[in-house]
């Protein structure tokens, strides 16, 4: 059984429930960084010294959100990233060890036609809480399953407004 003692490590009920919602709210901006292609917004949800490790990139946080913003405007036509309730364990008042799990589709076009891009993992992520800021120290990214899926549309074109990305709010 977890207690309340346990999801509250050596957080009080109200500090350990204030930076919950600090940490989801900031797993939330980094998917919509993402999917609008806002480096700056993804950004922000690293500390200035904070590191990414995606496997193929391995550096600061600010370098990776420079760098993926950039190709998957050029790369794919359209990307969605869903997170899972974030698993937080508080090991001081100023850590949480975080995993979350973390659902990809990369919509792409290529020589035959549109694809996704799907991939199933994880998030592992070290949240630091600095001048009562709550940001990703460290991120580390797992691969639990991926694949490609041929795109038949379901629904006629333009039967929905396209989906914004920076700078292109409906």
């Amino acid at each position: 059984m977890t207690t309340s003692d346990d999801i509250n490590g050596p957080l009080s009920a109200a500090e350990a429930n204030l930076a919950t919602r600090a940490i989801q709210r900031c797993i939330m901006d980094y998917c919509h960084g993402i999917d609008r292609c806002d480096a700056d917004l993804v950004t922000s949800v690293y500390h200035s010294d904070g590191t990414d490790d995606h496997g193929s990139f391995v550096g600061l946080g600010s370098e990776f959100a420079t760098i993926v913003t950039k190709k998957l405007r050029t790369y794919a036509i359209s990307t969605t990233h869903f997170c899972g309730v974030p698993t937080i364990d508080f090991v001081s008042p100023t850590i949480a060890n975080v995993e979350t799990q973390v659902l990809a589709w990369h919509r792409v076009r290529g020589a035959d036609g549109e694809f996704l891009e799907k991939f199933g993992g994880r998030y592992f992520d070290r949240f630091e809480c600095r001048a009562g800021d709550w940001r990703i120290a460290h991120r580390a990214l797992t691969h639990d399953w991926d694949t490609k899926e041929i795109i038949q549309p379901a629904f006629t074109p333009n039967r929905f407004t396209a989906s914004p990305r920076l700078g292109e709010n409906p």
